[in-house]
């Protein structure tokens, strides 16, 4: 890791020579995961420069910055990330770019922390997946209306009116949410996924969330830990478990073997999106198209 990050700053100390401003004069910034990138293009529009690090399938708990991205970074008028380590091998790379006063936002700080998902196994505490809770996207949006029409002030008006929009997309997203699910009995709510991304989206829609590799993807779940998930299952009925695109989907699977060997049946109901959206240009490369995707692919499957 220490050389990992002498490498970043002798990066950073070049890139400091190559530096080029924006020719056509708008913010530019840099965003970490998916869905962060797509609010931020929703919120600026044309008037910001926006470039993601990560991609489609891209597992934020794992991602390393490049040659590339330190470049990108360094570049930026602005950084946004999640923050709560979802980002975990970027932290320091973050704290570098505060060092050398960057301006770095991390979305997470929007939310009150009485109001996150805590966690005794993982690094920070909290769970970092707050993007499943529909209301703390909104409270994102318009925190980062906030941040960027400071940083641009001449723009202020039109990222408030792009950020009201967008607020009112969103509403109308967590009642069509509600709608698709209030015909799935509380009792039938049970989602099992390769690791703990959809404990927000539980809480807020009454769903017992049950991940087999916990918060952080970073470890793998061992042979006691499919065992026990599979009397789980077995105990409670559950019909369909699921994968997701950014996790590999040979622990599901070992999961479903381990249940077969019990004399049981169970199929793997569907792919989910959990740290990344959908391809670029595609319905699931947007917050809601990925959010309507994913709980209509969870509901088809639990129920009767």
């Amino acid at each position: 890791m220490k050389i990992y990050i002498y490498a970043i700053v002798l990066l950073l100390v070049v890139s400091c020579k190559q530096k080029e401003k924006s020719k056509n004069g708008k913010l530019q910034v840099v965003t970490t995961t998916t869905m962060i990138t797509d609010l931020v293009k929703n919120i600026g529009g044309d008037k910001l420069e926006v470039k993601g690090l990560m991609g489609a399938g891209v597992d934020p708990h794992l991602y390393k910055a490049s040659e590339g991205d330190v470049g990108k970074l360094f570049n930026a008028d602005v950084i946004i990330y999640n923050g709560i380590h979802l980002e975990g091998k970027l932290e320091e790379v973050f704290e570098k770019m505060r060092h050398q006063n960057k301006e770095t936002i991390a979305v997470s700080d929007a939310i009150e922390k009485s109001t996150l998902i805590e966690s005794e196994f993982f690094a920070s505490n909290y769970d970092p997946h707050i993007w499943f809770d529909i209301s703390n996207w909104k409270i994102i949006t318009k925190f980062l209306v906030k941040k960027l029409s400071a940083l641009d002030v001449k723009n202020a008006g039109f990222y408030q009116e792009n950020g009201n929009a967008y607020l009112r997309k969103l509403e109308a997203l967590k009642e069509e949410i509600i709608r698709i699910i209030n015909p799935l009995p509380v009792e039938k709510r049970i989602l099992v996924t390769a690791h703990d991304a959809f404990n927000y989206f539980g809480k807020a829609f009454q769903f017992n969330v049950v991940g087999l590799q916990g918060l952080s993807t970073a470890t793998e779940a061992g042979v006691k830990d499919v065992q026990k998930m599979a009397s789980f299952i077995i105990e409670n009925k559950v019909k369909s478990i699921f994968v997701e695109t950014s996790v590999p989907k040979r622990t599901v699977e070992a999961l479903q073997e381990a249940v077969k060997s019990k004399g049981h049946e169970i199929t793997i109901g569907g792919t989910l999106y959990s740290d990344a959206l959908g391809d670029t240009g595609t319905i699931e490369g947007t917050y809601i198209g990925m959010y309507k995707h994913n709980v209509k692919t969870i509901v088809d499957s639990l129920k009767e």
